[in-house]
């Protein structure tokens, strides 16, 4: 036996020698090919929390997988909210950070109740099979909506049986997985057993089942023999199966996946001793194992799990013309799934209501940021159905429906289940007869760099061809970005690599006399498009029914209702108290700004400012400055006579100046309001004026102010435009207690107490998580989600009582 393992850090270990080789090497060709050109990358969302009410916002953390790791493929992720229609309702675009991102959808409040989804892909996943976007189906209800939400546990379900290794041969022990499905729920508790089909009467082995999804039992067959399963559910509603047709020769694979060892029999029925076999493991497309079998006895191999890493082994056995003759998957080391967990330190609860509540995370130099969410531990998880583990390990590479695949990556999992649910499966990312026909997939979009824009400068309709064109972006955080870019022959240019949320206002300036700066235009346009969603949306296990006037809704959805006008009051409060914040800060800004652009001479205690820089954003709509100030000031007249404005007050006609020079109308009239900074109106008498007892009107421009919109060195004949960017998530607050008057709230039932999806792990220190009680939690349900340097997954998910 011949076995080579590959070079991946998946697994490593020695080549032993054997006297022979396969003369074909389609398949490995073939998967090479496939996992360095085409990898595929998985989405799991992290909501807020498992049920909503129409108004409520939501908020998830995205993380976007390449295999088991954090992908560094794709930079952007795309959210849409869809109704059973298949109906748009929203859709945003997101910027991801190491396969990590975060946002918000706010649900409109007139959502009838009903089953809503949520799809979130990338562009690079518009390359492969939809059945790898993710949709989560949402419950969103509305005690105003004339139907209600119930379960539906009237739906019918069917059975289906699978062999072990695909094979049912005459003689040789088998395993086989019984596997449910429905459009509604399947039965918790359902048992079978099997019959001759020509005795029924006769159970020939019973089981019972391991959980919504499946069970598995072993029976070994004879030729000539009609086998048939019968299943039964707690209500008394059977099924009956046909099993395979017993065959007289073949190969049979068994495999066991231990906690030391992935160790598999072949066994095989009336085959030429001197057959030759190739089978090959992979993980994640890798290929990890590769031996070459002859004599097939019931020797066990065995591939050591110390260098493995958790998730699917596929297994395949080809004959010597490389056609399949069995195929497996079994999970590695269910038994010790590789997590870091946090330590948590001076923990401090409280089940007083609306009392602060906190932890330390002891240091993690590996670590700088951590996902951290705390639930009242009486709401619904949203992990407990489908966990950030399961779409890891399981249904982000499988496209079959799993009832509760969270359950086996949980405390209480049972290993035997999820080994007779991957007997039911095959592998979902590849087809082994179309990439070793050469049928790879069309690749149509290529992965961006965040933000990126096609653009043209057109000038009186024509392009504006092989020209120079300054670009300047006035970015929310970083001040003002230069671009100088340069156009092709039919005007058109290419923006890369930008990243900012809402409009962002841009100025461009022609270099060189090819068009006229006046009539020169630029468009700009996304590169990046939302891709439409071709697959029909899952099943779900709800149906609606005619609402009644007594019905009363389920509690956490009673308590969801009372938290939404709660939260209208701690908006009215945090609107409030941020306006004192903003009136206050702008007071501020607005005074040193009034510092840095006056002298001495030009200051009196009887000045009115406006502040175009921080405030009164406005007024750059306004034709002129004359026109915005008109009826602003009182006493102040602004009066057109002809094409002449004239300026006066109760003391007679005021004097004009500009940064501090005397200048007459015509010359305010023409400058454009973007390019000034501040207007101050002095209605008496100033060092500074020379013009006699009416005041003076003083205007400065942008071109004296620090961190303007404007160079100070560039011409001031800019031309203004914007684009837009990232849709702005709605901000969580934590802090909800932290004003006293915020708690005179009347109830407080909130069922998230805490999300941070960007908690920064300091350095040398502790990390403190701090939250406040709602009015009843006694427990708290909290996870911590992170990765280290090598991007090992940390990942908590406990009740702290």
């Amino acid at each position: 036996m011949n076995i080579t393992f590959s070079q991946k850090p998946l697994i490593a270990l020695s080549l032993i020698v054997a006297p022979f080789y396969f003369s074909q090497n389609k398949a490995e060709e073939a998967l090479k090919k496939f996992e360095e050109n085409y990898p595929q990358e998985k989405i799991h969302l992290l909501l807020s929390k498992k049920n909503y009410v129409a108004g409520e916002n939501l908020w998830f953390t995205s993380f976007i997988f390449d295999g088991y790791s954090p992908s560094t493929i794709s930079t952007n992720v795309f959210v849409e909210l869809y109704d059973q229609n298949k109906k748009q309702i929203s859709k945003k675009i997101y910027p991801l950070i190491n396969g990590k991102g975060s946002g918000s959808i706010s649900l409109p409040a007139n959502l009838k109740e009903d089953v809503y989804y949520i799809r979130a892909y990338t562009t690079w996943m518009g390359n492969f099979s939809d059945d790898f976007n993710e949709i989560m189906p949402i419950t969103v209800y509305n005690p105003l909506s004339p139907e209600k939400l119930i379960k539906n546990t009237s739906a019918p379900w069917t059975a289906a049986i699978f062999p072990e290794s695909g094979t049912f041969i005459d003689g040789i022990n088998t395993k086989f997985a019984v596997r449910l499905q429905s459009k509604g729920e399947t039965p918790t508790n359902w048992n079978g057993f099997i019959t001759e089909t020509q005795n029924p009467q006769t159970k020939l082995v019973a089981f019972k089942g391991f959980d919504q999804n499946t069970g598995s039992f072993s029976f070994t067959p004879t030729i000539g023999k009609k086998y048939q399963l019968i299943v039964e559910d707690d209500k008394g509603i059977k099924q009956t199966v046909n099993l395979p047709e017993v065959v007289s020769s073949g190969v049979n694979l068994q495999v066991q996946s231990q906690s030391d060892a992935i160790k598999f029999v072949l066994k095989g029925k009336n085959i030429d001793q001197n057959s030759k076999y190739k089978i090959i493991g992979t993980i994640n497309n890798q290929l990890v194992y590769k031996a070459n079998v002859s004599n097939i006895s019931d020797r066990v191999y065995s591939i050591p799990t110390n260098q493995l890493v958790n998730g699917i082994l596929n297994f395949t056995v080809f004959d010597e013309s490389e056609n399949i003759v069995a195929q497996r998957l079994c999970f590695v080391q269910p038994q010790s799934l590789k997590l870091k967990q946090p330590s948590l330190k001076d923990i401090s609860l409280s089940s007083e209501s609306r009392a602060k509540n906190s932890f330390n995370i002891t240091n993690n130099t590996s670590i700088s940021k951590y996902i951290v969410s705390i639930l009242d531990n009486e709401s619904e998880n949203p992990e407990d159905e489908n966990s950030l583990l399961s779409t890891l390990w399981l249904t982000g590479d499988l496209s079959s429906k799993i009832y509760y695949p969270a359950q086996y990556f949980s405390k209480n999992r049972n290993n035997d289940a999820l080994d007779a649910l991957l007997i039911s499966e095959k592998w979902s990312r590849f087809n082994w007869q179309t990439i070793m026909s050469g049928n790879f997939p069309v690749i149509k979009y290529k992965p961006e760099s965040y933000l990126s824009y096609k653009g043209k400068a057109v000038n009186l309709g024509k392009p504006v061809s092989e020209t120079e064109i300054n670009l300047i972006f006035n970015t929310p955080d970083q001040g003002i970005k230069y671009n100088l870019i340069k156009t092709d022959k039919e005007g058109m240019f290419a923006l890369n690599n930008l990243i900012f949320e809402d409009s962002m206002p841009f100025y461009y300036q022609i270099n060189g006399e090819k068009a006229s700066k006046s009539s020169t235009k630029i468009y700009l346009q996304p590169a990046f498009a939302f891709l439409p969603l071709k697959n029909n949306l899952p099943s779900n296990n709800y149906t609606l029914t005619q609402r009644n006037l007594n019905d009363t809704p389920p509690l956490e959805i009673e308590r969801a209702v009372t938290n939404k006008v709660s939260q209208a009051f701690f908006k009215e409060k945090e609107t409030i108290i941020e306006e004192v914040k903003i009136k206050a800060q702008k007071k501020d800004l607005t005074k040193k700004l009034n510092n840095e652009l006056s002298s001495p001479v030009f200051k009196t205690v009887d000045e009115i400012v406006f502040d175009l820089v921080n405030d009164h954003q406005g007024a750059q709509f306004s034709p002129n400055i004359f026109q915005y100030l008109q009826g602003r000031v009182p006493g102040v007249q602004i009066q057109m006579q002809g094409n002449q404005y004239s300026v006066s007050n109760r003391n007679g006609s005021m004097t004009l100046y500009l940064d501090e020079v005397r200048v007459d109308e015509s010359q305010i009239a023409t400058l454009l309001v973007s390019n000034i900074a501040m207007i101050k109106v002095m209605r008496g008498n100033f060092a500074g004026n020379s013009g006699g007892n009416g005041g003076a009107i003083a205007i400065y421009t942008r071109r004296g102010v620090s961190g303007s919109t404007i160079d100070p060195s560039l011409p001031s004949n800019l031309i203004e435009s914007k684009i837009n960017g990232y849709d702005k998530e709605v901000p969580f607050n934590n802090e909800i207690y932290a004003e006293e008057s915020a708690r005179s709230v009347p109830e407080d039932k909130r069922s998230i107490l805490y999300w941070n999806p960007y908690l920064e792990s300091k350095s040398g220190e502790f990390t403190t998580v701090k939250w406040y009680n709602n009015d009843d939690a006694k427990n708290f349900r909290v996870m911590i989600i992170g990765f280290d340097e090598n991007n090992d997954l940390l990942y908590y998910n406990e009740v702290l009582k």
